[in-house]
């Protein structure tokens, strides 16, 4: 690949961090020296590319250390073409060949790794046999290993599992309440996800605060096109909103959120639906999209539901109502909060969501200063004055945190 301006060499080692969503697929090369640094860094280079339904239009923005945007809009016939499309574009990427490590967040692991490790061929396979469990993700995250592999041959690539900041949660809150075997012969157990980004903003608002993360019980909320909750106490996840697979837990843009497993099986035992077509109606006709029958962009619910439309309007109140409630229940496992934090596309944007997420919870201290919330910028403290617990908008750096963690391993192994 020809560079498009001259580059100034790499003063540390180069990570080009990969981050494949339900509904876009980010990546950003970071230059991260010794000792890894806290605070999270600028990009070299960033860039993304979004899609509401594919086929069809996806819109890629990229900035290099010009720190000039570009904007583009590329046809996308597949998911799967979107790493390509997007690494395709990249300034420095010649720097990656001859410097950099690829790591890629890994929405489904199965069992197997905690921390960054190398993408072997047994890693592969164990992320392979997990797509199932992941439909939306892992395929996505492969596709971005082949394509730093066919743009950039030799890359060293490693993953980063999104479940590992869930791992040690108490038995008590990872058990499902099925036959003990499940758990045994399957694994089945309640992994989490969104681990990275929950991680980085509950140790971004201890920072904030000025306070330790252990010494804090902090409620993140994690609200994008997927939507989760963690508690974290004593500096660790200690219950969260997501279980065996990204399909537990909140209403999101498209994904149900959980559901009476009764539905599933009456839908199934009269022929109603197959396997294959239910996970798809699941994980894609639902949330957001299948209450209001017209979107899972929260951007358009909120604007339709203002003009007056009853499925959007039902849709927002729904969503609220499990992101309140779910509050309601990490606080619970906490025994207490300290600091309730937003990050994600609607956590960080959706100043309606917010306000209408933290409208009735007083009882846990939680106060919003509307106005200092309406026009806020991440990151920052949007609190009443009266308020007891602090909440606050941290901005998700997920490619960052990506990059830190497999810098952090390898840091510790060259010492």
């Amino acid at each position: 690949m020809c560079p498009r301006r001259a580059e100034r060499p790499p003063r540390g080692n180069l990570f080009l961090a990969c981050d494949g969503g339900s509904s876009s697929f980010k990546a950003a090369l970071f230059e991260i020296g010794d000792p890894v640094p806290h605070a999270p860094q600028a990009a070299r280079w960033e860039g993304a590319i979004a899609w509401k339904r594919v086929p069809g239009p996806a819109g890629l923005t990229s900035r290099g250390h010009a720190q000039q945007d570009a904007n583009s809009h590329v046809s996308l016939d597949r998911t799967i073409d979107a790493p390509g499309r997007l690494l395709a574009s990249m300034e420095a990427g010649e720097l990656v060949s001859a410097r950099g490590i690829a790591v890629h967040r890994i929405v489904h692991a199965g069992d197997f790794e905690r921390s960054p490790a190398r993408l072997t061929d047994s890693v592969r396979r164990a992320i392979e046999s997990a797509e199932a469990l992941a439909p939306e993700h892992n395929a996505l995250a492969l596709a971005g290993v082949d394509a730093v592999a066919r743009l950039w041959p030799g890359t060293e690539q490693f993953i980063v599992s999104d479940s590992a900041y869930h791992a040690d949660m108490p038995l008590a809150a990872s058990t499902y309440a099925v036959p003990s075997a499940w758990n045994r012969v399957w694994g089945i157990r309640r992994l989490g996800f969104h681990g990275i980004s929950h991680g980085y903003s509950a140790a971004r608002s201890a920072q904030l605060l000025g306070k330790p993360m252990r010494a804090l019980k902090i409620v993140t909320c994690h609200l994008g096109n997927g939507c989760s909750l963690a508690a974290t106490a004593a500096g660790a996840s200690i219950d969260t909103t997501m279980g065996w697979t990204p399909m537990e837990g909140l209403a999101m843009g498209q994904r149900s959120g959980s559901l009476d497993p009764g539905i599933m099986l009456y839908l199934l035992e009269r022929g109603r639906y197959d396997a294959a077509e239910l996970r798809r109606v699941l994980n894609e006709e639902s949330g957001l999209k299948g209450i209001s029958g017209l979107s899972g962009d929260m951007r358009e619910i909120i604007e339709t539901a203002e003009a007056g439309h009853p499925g959007a309007t039902l849709a927002f109140d729904v969503f609220v109502h499990r992101v309140r409630s779910g509050i309601g229940a990490m606080a619970a496992s906490l025994g207490g909060i300290d600091a309730l934090v937003f990050t994600g596309g609607i956590g960080e944007n959706a100043h309606p969501v917010r306000r209408a997420v933290c409208s009735g919870l007083e009882f846990l201290g939680i106060a919003l200063d509307d106005e200092l919330d309406a026009r806020a910028q991440p990151d920052c403290d949007v609190s009443a004055r009266s308020a007891s617990a602090r909440t606050l908008i941290v901005r998700a750096r997920e490619t960052w945190e990506i990059a830190r963690q497999c810098a952090l391993v390898m840091e510790r192994a060259s010492a």
